[in-house]
């Protein structure tokens, strides 16, 4: 395959571009207007990465400590139900 044409060059530069917006930004995109859809990827995509649960861990300062005990009691409970099954 021959990389010397435009097309390539500017293939691959917009597939360069597509992975840094993926790697700092989440996006859908809008197919045929259909903004209902689009809403609705967004929000499962939110929802899977996780992003509403550490904005709600950063809201406030937990002090080392009581996060040591959060984590602590979070790990009995999960020995505890490995333990029932």
């Amino acid at each position: 395959m021959n990389k010397n044409y435009k097309g390539y060059k500017m293939k691959q530069k917009l597939k360069k571009d597509l992975q840094k917006q993926n790697n700092t930004l989440m996006h859908v995109v809008v197919k045929d207007n259909n903004i209902e859809r689009a809403l609705r990827e967004f929000k499962k995509r939110v929802k899977n990465s996780n992003l509403l649960k550490e904005l709600r861990e950063r809201e406030c300062y937990e002090k080392k400590s009581l996060k040591k005990r959060r984590l602590g009691k979070l790990r009995a409970l999960k020995i505890k139900t490995l333990q029932k099954d």
